[in-house]
């Protein structure tokens, strides 16, 4: 397989992972292809590392510790309470041990870490991928088509090579949305309430909102947050398919329930902390999962949201895409033929997919489709709840090589 061609199709941290890993693993010849005509690296939000992974990752050659974050080492709980304390009722105390990025930054440091020959398109949509004549696969654009030996979909969870692949997966929607938001940290107020090295968990029935600190890229620290929550009946937002709304475009009735959960449902410290969001950093994205049969078919391999969409409770998203890098390279570099490298690449990863969809889906209704009585809980009993939620064990994604749970 030494100088084959390879495509990626998609250009964001998994697509970048992934034309490391073709390179590493023999390709001759590789070609990115990135429907965005802007700088991703504008994109600010949170992405979370375990730091587990973080270890297995770095020895793997696909993070270091030049690329920018700040270190979580606990979760704190809180929940509202009848008192108004700004802080709410802290119900518990759990080891948190993460490395927070910013998505455009670690962006930015992978493709700066891709090969020079590599040829990467922006600009440039795929239209369609389909098996070549005599082997390989054909990616189709608008300006034409050009044959690969291997085409590696990295296009997120609406993936056009998943749906050449497996056209009947249909991504679900969970039934639930997340407000989503990143502010500069010297906006916050009293910002010695809470410790930088504090992930925080603020719960109320159905939902929770997730807060931490990432770095801006130019040495200081935003405030990324999460909050999950269902949607008011009167939803103006088609769910059928996935969709997203960007900054911007966020519904009237959308505004009035994030507004509602964070006046009544929240303790006023993270409601104002939330408040402090503008329009332009605020973003919404229904709930989806899926997983592909498999993540490989005829000359064509899935990595990352096109294989698998887990929900972002797991903490594991950014993981898994540089996980199943790793897995790729593994695969070509240890193998003779295409098929082969094929074979031992689905066999890596797609049991380990499965097993983080259902923890996400057990994760969605133990932190928002059917909460706990959350006033009730005190450390032991929040501990006990944690575990028989997680179960599995794969907070923050498995360890590399795992199959499952």
């Amino acid at each position: 397989m030494r100088g084959g061609r390879v495509a990626i199709v998609g250009g964001s941290v998994g697509g970048c992972a992934a034309a490391l890993a073709a390179h590493r693993g023999g390709a001759a010849e590789i070609t990115v292809y990135e429907q965005a005509a802007g700088r991703l690296a504008d994109r600010g939000v949170g992405v979370a590392v375990h730091d587990g992974r973080y270890a297995e990752l770095e020895s793997a050659g696909y993070l270091d510790a030049s690329m920018p974050w700040v270190q979580v080492v606990r979760r704190r709980w809180y929940v509202r309470d009848d008192d108004a304390a700004p802080l709410g009722r802290e119900i518990g105390v759990m080891p948190f041990p993460f490395r927070m990025y910013n998505w455009g930054p670690l962006w930015h440091e992978l493709r700066r870490r891709m090969p020079v020959t590599a040829e990467f398109r922006t600009s440039t949509r795929v239209r369609r991928v389909a098996a070549a004549p005599g082997g390989g696969a054909e990616v189709h654009t608008e300006c034409g088509s050009d044959r690969y030996d291997l085409v590696v979909g990295a296009d997120g969870y609406r993936s056009v090579v998943r749906t050449a692949a497996f056209p009947d997966v249909r991504p679900e929607y969970a039934g639930y949305l997340a407000w989503r938001g990143a502010f500069p940290a010297a906006r916050l107020t009293e910002a010695d309430r809470w410790a930088a090295e504090d992930g925080v968990y603020v719960v109320f029935p159905g939902g929770h909102v997730i807060i931490y600190r990432i770095p801006d890229g130019t040495g200081g620290h935003r405030v990324n947050w999460v909050l999950y929550a269902a949607p008011s009946p009167d939803l103006e937002l088609p769910v059928d398919a996935p969709t997203s709304l960007p900054p911007g475009r966020v519904t009237e009735s959308l505004h009035a329930r994030l507004a509602h959960i964070t006046e009544h449902l929240l303790p006023p410290y993270w409601g104002a902390l939330v408040r402090l969001t503008t329009p332009g950093e605020l973003f919404v994205q229904p709930m989806y999962d899926f997983t592909a049969p498999r993540y490989t078919a005829g000359a064509v391999a899935l990595l990352g949201d096109a294989a698998t969409v887990a929900r972002p409770h797991t903490g594991a998203g950014a993981v898994k895409a540089l996980q199943d890098a790793t897995a790729l390279q593994s695969a070509l570099a240890t193998t003779t033929a295409w098929p082969d490298a094929l074979h031992a690449y689905d066999s890596a990863r797609a049991t380990a997919g499965r097993g983080i969809v259902d923890l996400g889906r057990r994760l969605g209704r133990a932190l928002v489709q059917q909460t706990p009585d959350w006033h009730s809980l005190d450390q032991t009993a929040l501990e006990a709840w944690w575990q028989r939620a997680d179960g599995s064990g794969m907070f923050g994604g498995g360890r590399l090589g795992r199959q499952g749970p």
